[in-house]
């Protein structure tokens, strides 16, 4: 991955139908795979959030930026590198209660990495996890070494900033401001 850095791309907009195909879109056009996303409302109503993850160089993440931001019912995006933002994951790992009981060193990998089961039954167990990326891997990878994984998912990056502020609530607040001064 010559010179390319995973960014995290948070967009805002209204919540309109087909604004997810549009961003999607500026992706496609420019053949960048996105690694993740995660849409939900925001703190604002009416306002939805795209966490987008995808890698590329610093060049091409401003241009896809810009592009998005050209998007009809965009109110705002930015990107991040990862020391800009705090950011979690959130993992489940469905494990055989018995294979998970029959080991002691189960319950010590589940402690290790914070985890907390949620579930348990005769036949499964459900594991949580929140987590960066690569712990939650690595605790994917140890439970899969002791044989009792029988199903595993994980959700898209979110994120905020480190910034004190919250960008898009600055935006829309001199937006609103700039409106009533032209009445």
């Amino acid at each position: 991955m010559d010179n390319k850095t995973l960014y995290t791309i948070i967009v805002h907009s209204e919540n309109i139908a087909g604004i997810l195909n549009q961003i999607t879109a500026v992706f496609t056009r420019r053949q960048i795979n996105i690694e993740s996303l995660n849409v939900s409302a925001s703190s604002i109503k009416g306002v939805h959030k795209y966490t987008i993850t995808c890698w590329t160089t610093h060049d091409i993440v401003e241009k896809v930026v810009k592009q998005i931001e050209k998007k009809m019912d965009v109110i705002q995006a930015h990107y991040f590198s990862d020391d800009e933002i705090f950011l979690r994951e959130i993992a489940m790992y469905k494990v055989s209660t018995p294979e998970f009981q029959a080991n002691p060193e189960a319950s010590k990998v589940i402690r290790r990495y914070s985890a907390h089961i949620v579930e348990v039954n005769p036949v499964f167990s459900i594991v949580e996890m929140t987590g960066i990326s690569d712990d939650i891997t690595s605790l994917y990878q140890e439970l899969k070494a002791l044989n009792c994984v029988l199903q595993f998912v994980r959700s898209g990056r979110i994120a905020v900033s480190t910034s004190c502020f919250e960008r898009v609530n600055e935006y829309l607040a001199h937006h609103e401001e700039r409106y009533r001064n032209q009445k």
